[in-house]
């Protein structure tokens, strides 16, 4: 079953109250935090820390699950492992208060230091470290095709030295395919049933607007860009997806974007139509 939820990120005025009563009215299943307000790590704020359990009961009435917490963990870079391993201890107690499904990681690494091989090497032994810590085996986590790693091949050589099966990969379809020229299959054959959380969004080339990205794209409602992410749905569908799709709508990165009051039914309309 696919459950859906979106990604704090396109939401990053809204305070916890407006998280919980308009992503619930939305039609939202689950949130996964990549900051709230003007801070990043949600580890070190007081809706998470000393107010944790009213923050706890607000998400219980409002029917809204918290799907997952987007870490800043760099797995694959060698100069991180301390401020890794000290952002997980501080984001896995708060994980197992709020009983999330996955935690997300980066790959990173330095590509001038290091080659795809070693980065894999270094990547594999920081999460034997980071599943060791006390309570880390409770959840999925998910390596984001992002960085150095948005290729699915990339992202392989990880799957390849890392089977542990808390250990799998969080498939950003745009990621995948306007950065990565993949198309879904190829994605898919590469990545295989190591897929535990999808990231949805949508893009249009067009070099001419001017809220085009430097490589000439710019971020558009899901369902009216280029990008194949229908295509990609469909083909999870038919292998028995069962995880979280997240919509995540950029907002924090590209304040040119469309509100989330805006954009956030747009997504839920496309879905329900796919």
């Amino acid at each position: 079953m696919i459950y859906i939820g979106f990604t704090t990120l396109g939401c990053p005025a809204w305070n916890l109250d407006d998280i919980c009563r308009k992503g619930t009215k939305m039609g939202f299943e689950g949130v996964d935090f990549r900051g709230m307000q003007d801070e990043i790590d949600i580890t070190i704020m007081p809706e998470f820390t000393t107010h944790l359990a009213e923050s706890k009961r607000k998400f219980v009435e409002a029917g809204l699950r918290v799907s997952g917490i987007s870490t800043s963990l760099k797995i694959c870079d060698a100069t991180q492992s301390e401020a890794n391993l000290e952002e997980a201890r501080r984001t896995i107690p708060l994980a197992l208060e709020l009983d999330v499904d996955t935690l997300r990681v980066f790959g990173g690494g330095n590509p001038a230091v290091h080659n795809k091989e070693e980065m894999a090497d270094i990547g594999r032994d920081m999460m034997s470290a980071v599943l060791d810590l006390d309570g880390a085996r409770t959840f999925k986590w998910v390596l984001e095709t992002h960085d150095h790693w948005i290729k699915a091949l990339d992202s392989k050589l990880l799957l390849n030295r890392i089977h542990d099966e808390q250990f799998g990969v969080l498939w950003d379809m745009g990621h995948s395919a306007r950065v990565g020229q993949e198309t879904p299959e190829a994605s898919m054959a590469a990545l295989g049933d190591r897929i535990y959380c999808l990231h949805v969004k949508d893009a249009i080339y067009d070099t001419a607007h001017p809220q085009s990205m430097a490589d000439g794209w710019r971020y558009v409602a899901p369902g009216t860009g280029q990008l194949p992410i229908a295509k990609a749905i469909a083909l999870l569908r038919t292998k028995g997806y069962d995880g979280w799709l997240i919509f995540e709508h950029e907002k924090r990165w590209h304040a040119e974007l469309l509100e989330p009051e805006e954009m956030f039914p747009k997504f839920m309309d496309w879905y329900r139509g796919l």
